[in-house]
């Protein structure tokens, strides 16, 4: 009898700090990769990844049902911040009303991907990225191992599966970011309670829901505590606790073995061209190794799809040398000084990653000018855009979102050609926005702290014999000046046979020892935005 009682605590113990009393249920795909650095290193980025330049993400979720920005689920749980102060006025206390709550306002009634990723697609999108979860911790997808996902609850689709379909059709390689790992340190907030007013002492749901609560609610027969995974100690502040530092409340084996079984659930189902963890290197690196276990199986899979091909992508953040053998390079909001050797990308957002109501409201939104310098600025350095579009809980974007959106494509039409399938010059640019290194702050975080650009900022790529130069903003008299291509240069040693204005038709020029000296056509403006030019060198 004792030992049955020994039993069935254990088990309850492990539903609470895991979501998953059972091991790890899903199996490895075995094949050419197995769960260690060493092995992940022959890892080889694809050529039609490092074609596509540009990358549209639907950063979407529960989170966005407020429009009251980032960080929503944890926000509302710290007394005094702005999440917390939304949350009362338009819900209640969180002791009364928590994020479960909030998920079940999610309806997302408005929704229509295939529309959505149409437009994405006629903006220049050239992959598309749809959100699995985030440290919410709720699953966007007819999850076997979560019972708190979108088809059971919320809205009561398979986000996931819906986005997926919408990608396919429009044949645009499908991406999936996963946030979930976060969760146990993310939601210690929701442990606390308020220490002055009315509540004073009154423990928020996370810490004290169980699921007989749900009893005649509209969460009943499930338990909050499988979402809220908080049945443990209190590790800090979530920035802090973020690389899993020594201090950090550790996560028990189950917890590992549910996000194995979650996330492998989700490569198995939807076949995903490209994977994002938003973990410094992988999830639960280094205090442990699931992550590793799921590229692995990843990579394994993907290539016994692709008949031995390796035609994945994995993302991961805060890379050392070793790590960007094995996973690509992933900066957040940020772009490194210099070229890269290889392949990277850069994951930013119009406003917010969830929707923010004021940034329509107070015109903050990034505008298709800034968009663009970023992608050409990231392209000449080896790089793609990955760009967030904020959407609403409804499903939708808002009215200048679009505009943005439409402006990015009308340069596009004009300038692709430069943007796509290119590599990287001998040197990534000129001018004075090349002569201030502007460092990265940690995970990336340096966007938006450069000079202005001038029409003497100039990028440049190349395509088979085609140099193209970016000049970033039109200069007044209509005369460019490339010192990088001046006679005797060491980057040019050849004949320039031709100069060309996309959009606008040849331009005359001539070489000196100052540089490539040319004068553009008259009355030629094709996009306002910046222009390209094309170089024929022999």
């Amino acid at each position: 009898m004792k030992r049955n009682i020994f039993k069935t605590i254990l088990l309850s113990a492990c539903i609470l700090q895991g979501g998953s009393a059972l091991a790890q249920q899903e199996k490895a795909e075995p094949g050419k990769f197995s769960p260690t650095w060493e092995s992940l290193s022959q890892y080889e980025v694809p050529e039609w990844f490092r074609n596509a330049k540009f990358g549209i993400w639907a950063h979407w979720g529960p989170q966005c049902q407020p429009e009251a920005g980032d960080w929503y689920g944890r926000g509302m749980y710290e007394e005094g911040g702005a999440a917390y102060k939304w949350h009362l006025e338009h819900y209640g206390h969180p002791s009364e009303f928590g994020f479960k709550d909030v998920i079940n306002e999610w309806k997302a009634e408005k929704w229509n991907p295939e529309r959505l990723v149409a437009l994405f697609k006629k903006t220049g999108a050239r992959y598309f990225f749809a959100m699995g979860n985030h440290h919410d911790n709720m699953d966007l997808w007819d999850s076997k191992y979560q019972s708190w996902n979108s088809v059971n609850m919320g809205p009561k689709r398979n986000v996931l599966g819906e986005w997926e379909k919408a990608a396919r059709k429009n044949k645009l390689p499908f991406g999936v970011s996963i946030h979930s790992s976060h969760a146990w340190t993310w939601y210690e907030t929701a442990q606390g309670a308020d220490k002055k007013g009315p509540y004073a002492g009154i423990s928020y749901d996370a810490r004290v829901v169980t699921k007989e609560d749900g009893k005649g609610k509209w969460w009943e027969g499930y338990d909050p505590q499988e979402l809220y995974v908080q049945n443990h100690a209190l590790s800090g502040h979530a920035w802090v606790a973020w690389d899993w530092p020594e201090g950090t409340s550790v996560p028990p084996q189950s917890y590992y073995d549910n996000f194995f079984d979650r996330t492998v659930d989700m490569i198995n189902k939807y076949h995903p061209d490209l994977v994002y963890f938003d973990d410094s290197v992988l999830p639960f690196w280094p205090i442990n190794d699931t992550g590793l276990k799921v590229v692995s199986h990843y990579y394994n899979q993907n290539m016994k799809l692709h008949k031995g091909n390796l035609n994945a992508v994995v993302f991961g953040k805060k890379l050392e040398a070793k790590h960007k053998e094995a996973i690509v390079w992933d900066v957040e909001k940020g772009v490194p000084s210099e070229c890269q050797d290889k392949a990277w990308q850069t994951c930013s957002c119009l406003g917010t990653w969830h929707y923010n109501r004021s940034a329509y409201e107070d015109n903050w939104y990034k505008s298709a000018e800034t968009v663009i310098h970023m992608l050409i600025d990231i392209v000449s350095k080896n790089g793609n855009l990955l760009l967030s579009v904020p959407m609403k809980g409804n499903g939708t974007i808002d009215d200048k979102e679009e505009k943005i959106l439409e402006d990015i494509a009308a340069w596009m039409e004009v300038n692709g050609e430069g943007i796509f399938d290119t590599r990287p010059w001998c040197i990534y640019g000129e001018g004075p926005s090349t002569e201030t290194a502007i460092p990265l702050d940690g995970a990336g975080f340096n966007e938006g702290k450069n000079a202005p650009y001038t029409s003497t900022d100039i990028r440049f790529v190349k395509k088979g014999k085609y140099l193209y130069a970016h000049i970033m903003k039109w200069p007044s008299d209509g005369k460019i000046q490339i010192k990088s291509l001046a006679t005797g240069s060491p980057y040019c040693k050849g004949e320039i046979e031709k100069v060309e204005l996309l959009g606008g038709g040849k331009a005359k020029f001539r070489r000196t020892s100052k540089g490539l000296l040319i004068d553009l056509p008259k009355d030629k403006t094709p996009n306002p935005i910046s222009l390209v030019l094309k170089i024929t060198n022999r």
